[in-house]
């Protein structure tokens, strides 16, 4: 079993596709980085030779940020968006949607399960 970039990939599974376990690393990117390793996309991960793995693994880190350091980044430009104050900062704060989807109805992803609705008071028959 292969350990790149701190993740564990899937034995049997063909490169490109156990590349995109890797934050960051979609499959265009995962079948652009086999291309600069010269290594061979299709091959199965648990027929990867040592020498290849470490290919891989150069490609990856030249190629730029990707797990921890790709979280962390994406943190920061939250945690800037929410401290200026901006509309997108206050949207992420309220744990609202963030890209100007409707509210009214949908986007319970973002706001959680429906409140229920308070229950009426029993109106009071008034006697004389």
């Amino acid at each position: 079993m292969a350990r790149i970039a701190g993740v564990e990939l899937g034995p049997n599974k063909r490169l490109w596709i156990g590349l995109t376990a890797i934050y960051g690393i979609g499959q265009a990117r995962a079948k652009e980085l086999c291309a600069k390793a010269n290594v061979d996309h299709f091959k199965k991960i648990k027929d990867l030779s040592e020498d290849e793995v470490n290919h891989i693994r150069q490609a990856i880190e030249s190629e730029g940020r990707v797990e921890g350091d790709l979280r962390k980044e994406m943190q920061m430009n939250i945690r800037r968006l929410i401290e200026i104050q901006c509309y997108r900062g206050l949207r992420h704060r309220r744990n609202l949607p963030v890209r100007g989807q409707r509210t009214h109805t949908n986007a319970r992803t973002r706001k959680g399960p429906r409140k229920g609705a308070v229950a009426a008071k029993k109106k009071v028959a008034v006697r004389k």
